[in-house]
């Protein structure tokens, strides 16, 4: 497979990967048989498909599937997760450095401007807090608390797995909460530690998987989002390991990446925190991360 990536700000061209055929479509060079399973077929193995989502890492490098072309805002997002997720299962000597770097830059239009920065992560990245009142941040953070430990997406919202996440990993960048809360004598001010807990714990459902939020269905990506928070907490070792792997293999594509929910096509988005999920769950061959920034070790090192 060539090693060249796409010009992801050009316009890709209209004919779809094969990974987007119809349910009733067969894969290349293979003819369909009677009763043969449809192209999202999942991967039915205890085993995590290592070599399949490295290629199908490498398509969407390559080229974006034809549902993905008219998504122009959201260009580089898409290029991240391709990039970062081929730096999780260790293909990153797949990508020509110097051209995606060449490529991101051109949508640089105020290289200089810190002040429009206010992401704790690329304030943390950067090593540099000067665009960001970092209590002003945790005021605002803490409004989004809910009442069952948990946090919203606003002030007032219901509590939401990826909310949460933020809103943790943030104060944790920010220096707003310490390390390692529940298993040391750590404690903190600003956050109820044993109800947010509670509440993390009571999003893994019985299928293995993680809700992002209450009454909802399990969910791939929630495994990174809600895993991460007990990470950082300090109370990765409550999580049911064994029954979070099976659910996430149920959205294992036989074609590689990982799907939102079982019995359907694999997707970008939740296929990269598939990945990050099952390098939390410590997946040999998986690249360690830094769970406050959601990339690898060796990226958040390298800042």
């Amino acid at each position: 497979m060539a090693e060249q990536p796409l010009d992801l700000s050009a316009t890709i061209s209209e004919q779809p990967l094969e990974l987007e055929s119809s349910p009733s479509a067969s894969p290349p060079g293979e003819e369909e048989t009677e009763g043969e399973e449809s192209l999202g077929k999942l991967v039915a193995d205890s085993s995590f498909e290592r070599g399949r989502h490295v290629m199908f890492l490498q398509m969407m490098y390559q080229m974006l599937p034809h549902h993905y072309q008219s998504q122009e805002i959201n260009r580089l997002t898409l290029a991240y997760f391709a990039i970062s997720g081929l730096d999780i299962v260790g293909s990153l000597d797949t990508v020509d450095r110097d051209e995606v770097a060449s490529w991101v830059l051109s949508f640089r239009t105020h290289p200089e401007d810190i002040a429009e920065i206010n992401c704790a992560a690329i304030c943390f990245m950067l090593d540099d807090w000067s665009g960001m009142d970092r209590d002003k941040a945790t005021e605002y953070i803490l409004k989004c608390k809910a009442y069952d430990g948990g946090f919203g997406m606003t002030p007032g919202a219901e509590s939401h797995g990826g909310g949460t996440y933020c809103a943790v990993a943030s104060l944790q960048l920010m220096g707003s909460i310490g390390v390692d809360l529940f298993s040391s004598s750590a404690s903190s001010s600003i956050l109820d530690i044993p109800l947010l807990l509670e509440w993390c714990l009571q999003r893994q459902a019985s299928d293995g998987g993680f809700q992002g939020r209450s009454n909802k269905p399990s969910d791939t990506c929630y495994a990174f989002w809600i895993g991460a928070v007990l990470k950082i907490l300090g109370a990765g070792k409550l999580i049911d390991e064994k029954a979070l792997r099976g659910f996430l293999l149920t959205c294992q594509s036989e074609y590689g990446g990982f799907s939102k929910f079982p019995d359907e096509l694999p997707d970008l988005y939740h296929s990269y925190y598939g990945f990050i999920a099952f390098s939390l769950l410590e997946e040999p061959g998986l690249n360690s991360i830094c769970v406050e920034l959601g990339i690898t070790d060796a990226a958040a090192l390298s800042k």
